[in-house]
């Protein structure tokens, strides 16, 4: 991302803050300038017979109490700045991924996507305690840059020499560095990606020693060192900088005290003067070089945000935090024509391309969608949930073409229990009554011993596989949306519950009026549906009529 395009990107998020920035900004002005002022007062006492006279005892003091509560009220404004800061930054990336297409979210990865929620935005929250101390600092240095050139503008020209050497090797390391700082970064998500695959595929490297060993060494090990290398690197160039710099500066001090052999004395106080304030002046430098490597990690971090608020610039249409929840409302059907949905282009691959489908399913159907992997099953589901945008085609709520706007009104009409779902605690439904309508199906499943309703969320999600996809249906139980969708749940379920879905929970649902959609590979149980949807390479290969049965009430 181009340095403007993040320049552009840091002015807008400051803009709702610019007036605690100028104040801050002000106040951090304000103790450097009283520094200065307090270092020339020291100065003038250390070169007069009468030291700290009544009159400078009191500017004195007085610059004392602006110095320390200048930087006191910069620091606090700064750091409220900082935190308000991050807080925007983390809402707004929440929002914008909750308002993401799920197809930008899909191709993201959750190893690109989290590293930037956790590690990025925490480091701009760390650098933002270093502002006011950095702007201090600043404000420090330039002000005894513009009281040594009152000095002695002679010896400031020496020392700006010296200084134009320094500025042009701290030049070059932190260019260095900050190439170094991005390939770390970079890495960073490589090993993000392997801490997810020993955190998720434990059981499988735990019997595989030798994909074990590949594992940790070839990917965790190798990227770990490569991280440290990296940085390591990166951090010699800024201290191996730094030291040239302070090398110069205390030659120029050495020159200075000198200079009584090169030209003329100067006057004792301008000397002393001179050399009080760039032995003074050294700390707020060292200070503004030290936080070079965390404003150039800063400034990764902060284009990886950017990207990632750049990724999702476009939100889906009609989707937001705070829209109201459409009333409960029956179907009478639901219907596919021309549906066409191509996966974008991959480099080196023919990208899968699902339809064009034509397919109605109606009010208390059963409907199985059946073809093996890669057939487009999921898919399919995803774009009559309306997850996904048809590339071709359109999708039919009640003989009515669903469009963009309303297109999450009509996911509110399903109930979903994907194969890879994510089991919430919380259920969105109404508390009240909800434990006493969960406590039948939570004993019907054989899970109640386990799990409670209380409080309007579950009491536990710590559970088997199937345990759990036993509770994501008594979830789908308490929603009552009039369309449920099951993507393999018998999947994972032992014999006696594969039975009892099949021939008595769908049934049951059935019964209420509700449309249920299925994918599965239970053939013994496709006699339970009213059509079965044979899929194959994204088209419907057939379409059966199972078994008739008494219509919905």
């Amino acid at each position: 991302m181009s340095r403007r395009v993040l320049l552009q990107e840091g002015m807008r998020l400051l803009r709702p803050f610019r007036r605690l920035i100028l104040l801050a900004a002000a106040c951090g002005a304000a103790a450097g300038l009283a520094t200065v002022a307090l270092l020339a007062t020291v100065n003038r006492a250390l070169n007069q017979p009468e030291g700290l006279a009544s009159g400078l005892f009191g500017a004195f003091l007085g610059l004392c109490a602006m110095t320390l509560v200048g930087r006191a009220v910069s620091d606090i404004l700064t750091n409220r700045v900082g935190q308000r800061l991050v807080a925007q930054v983390r809402t707004a990336l929440g929002r914008k991924i909750l308002e993401a297409p799920i197809a930008a979210l899909e191709r993201y990865r959750s190893h690109r996507l989290l590293p930037v929620l956790t590690k990025d935005v925490d480091m701009i929250s760390d650098i933002a305690f270093l502002l006011a101390s950095l702007l201090i600092a600043s404000a420090v240095t330039l002000g005894c840059f513009i009281y040594l050139a009152w000095l002695s503008l002679p010896m400031f020209l020496l020392l700006l020499v010296s200084l134009g050497l320094g500025s042009i090797i701290q030049y070059r390391a932190r260019a260095r560095a900050i190439r170094g700082f991005r390939a770390a970064r970079d890495s960073e998500d490589t090993l993000h990606k392997a801490y997810r695959a020993i955190s998720e595929g434990a059981k499988e490297l735990r019997i595989n020693r030798r994909r074990r060993a590949m594992v940790f060494g070839g990917q965790i090990e190798a990227t770990i060192d490569r991280i440290r290398a990296i940085n390591e690197g990166a951090i010699r160039n800024f201290v191996l900088a730094n030291t040239v710099g302070s090398a110069l500066l205390f030659l120029v001090i050495g020159l200075l005290l000198a200079w009584q052999l090169l030209f003329p004395a100067p006057d004792q106080a301008v000397l002393s003067g001179f050399v009080l304030v760039l032995l003074f002046v050294k700390g707020p430098m060292d200070q503004i070089i030290a936080a070079i490597p965390s404003l150039g990690r800063a400034q990764i971090a902060f284009g990886r945000i950017a990207e990632l608020s750049a990724g999702f610039v476009t939100p889906e249409p009609g989707v937001t935090t705070d829209r109201p929840v459409p009333p409960d409302r029956q179907i009478d059907s639901l219907a596919l024509r021309g549906l066409r949905y191509a996966y974008p282009a991959s480099k080196g691959s023919t990208p899968f391309t699902l339809g064009p489908i034509d397919l109605t399913i109606r009010r208390g159907e059963i409907v199985f969608i059946v073809g093996d992997n890669g057939s487009g099953k999921t898919t399919l589901i995803k774009l009559l949930l309306g997850l996904y945008v048809p590339t071709e085609g359109e999708v039919l709520l009640d003989g009515r073409p669903v469009t963009d706007l309303d297109r999450d009104d009509y996911r509110q009409l399903f109930t979903t229990v994907f194969a890879d779902y994510h089991l919430f605690e919380e259920l969105a439904e109404d508390a009240d009554g909800l434990a006493e309508r969960a406590g039948p199906y939570l004993e019907r499943l054989e899970i109640a011993h386990k799990v409670t309703v209380e409080n309007g969320a579950f009491s536990t999600t710590d559970l088997s596989t199937g345990q759990r996809k036993r509770l994501a249906l008594v979830q789908a139980y308490l929603e009552r949306r009039p369309i449920v969708v099951f993507d393999e749940w018998a999947a994972d379920q032992d014999p006696t519950f594969r039975r009892i879905f099949y021939t008595e929970l769908l049934p049951e649902l059935r019964s209420q009026g509700r449309t249920l959609i299925v994918i599965s590979h239970d053939d013994r149980y496709f006699d339970i549906a009213d059509r079965v949807v044979r899929l194959d390479a994204g088209r419907v290969q057939a379409e059966e009529v199972a078994v008739a049965k008494d219509p919905a009430p």
